[in-house]
């Protein structure tokens, strides 16, 4: 099975933002050319994820779904807010390829088996947010503010059997940290075959990244800090160029680009030459 390599990009307002164990959202740049540049450099996906949507119970990414739509074809996942069936069709004829659905999800569990019969499984992604609390994972919504209650494995299932074509696994404990993926639980999910699992949350280097699609049922990765930090870097971009600074900290940009040092940042195209050398089967455009 050919592995994906996924660019997420936390959007808040206008800008990608990035923070750790989902807080703390630091402001990166200008969410279109995060996507633009990835895009040119042969990401197999984008994840937009509108990081406040669910507070207001709305997504607002409809003109950057459309400006996407025309000029980047690869498939396009969108998540935060969506709720309803209504907001699903809106944000597919904006132009998106999949929808990504946590919180309302958690809600209102038949929203997805209605939406799966409506629109086709394979357009609908289920994210969980998983938190370790005493040796077991809880799904958490509302960007990992409010624990469910809910066991990660038992949610899993459940999911499964509603008619969801995909599960995006965040792992809160280690989001934007570098500290690597939990992969003693995914040998748990390993047996699960019915769906593909997208894994986020914790690359800190290419090896991280190796380990966790070297699963069977692991068919991609959602990058975030190690791409983004490496775009910043390269870009030099600079705080003065945000637009709505309001919306995050500027300490990314204005500290000379320091991240956790557990984060070696990596770009896509050495990523997959690297995956490919161990025997990691990716998609390389020649």
């Amino acid at each position: 099975m050919t592995k994906r390599i996924i660019a997420k990009l936390d959007v808040k307002s206008s800008n990608v933002v990035k923070g750790v164990n989902l807080e703390g959202l630091r402001v990166l740049g200008k969410t279109w050319d995060f996507a633009d540049y990835y895009y040119k450099n042969d990401v197999d996906e984008i994840i937009y994820q509108d990081v406040v949507a669910s507070l207001y119970g709305q997504n607002s990414l409809y003109d950057l779904i459309e400006k996407t739509a025309k000029n980047i074809f690869i498939p396009l996942t969108v998540g935060g807010g969506i709720s309803s069936n209504e907001e699903i069709y809106k944000i597919l004829r904006s132009g998106a390829d999949k929808v990504s659905i946590n919180s309302a999800a958690i809600k209102n569990p038949k929203l997805i088996y209605e939406a799966s019969k409506k629109f086709g499984s394979s357009t609908i992604v289920s994210s969980i947010e998983l938190k370790n609390i005493e040796g077991h994972y809880f799904c958490f919504y509302e960007n990992g503010r409010s624990n469910s209650g809910m066991l990660a494995e038992e949610w899993i299932y459940k999911l499964i059997k509603l008619g969801t074509g995909e599960i995006i696994l965040t792992f809160i404990d280690s989001e934007g940290t570098g500290s690597g993926i939990d992969c003693k639980f995914l040998q748990k999910i390993n047996k699960i075959s019915e769906i593909p699992f997208i894994i986020n949350g914790g690359f800190g280097n290419e090896k991280h990244v190796k380990d966790v699609l070297s699963f069977r049922n692991i068919s991609g990765v959602a990058i975030s800090s190690l791409f983004h930090y490496d775009f910043a870097k390269k870009n030099k971009l600079k705080s003065k160029n945000i637009v709505n600074k309001e919306e995050g900290n500027l300490d990314f940009l204005n500290n000379y680009y320091k991240s956790s040092n557990n984060i070696k940042t990596q770009n896509i195209k050495s990523l997959k030459r690297f995956l490919l050398k161990n025997k990691i089967q990716v998609r390389i455009v020649a």
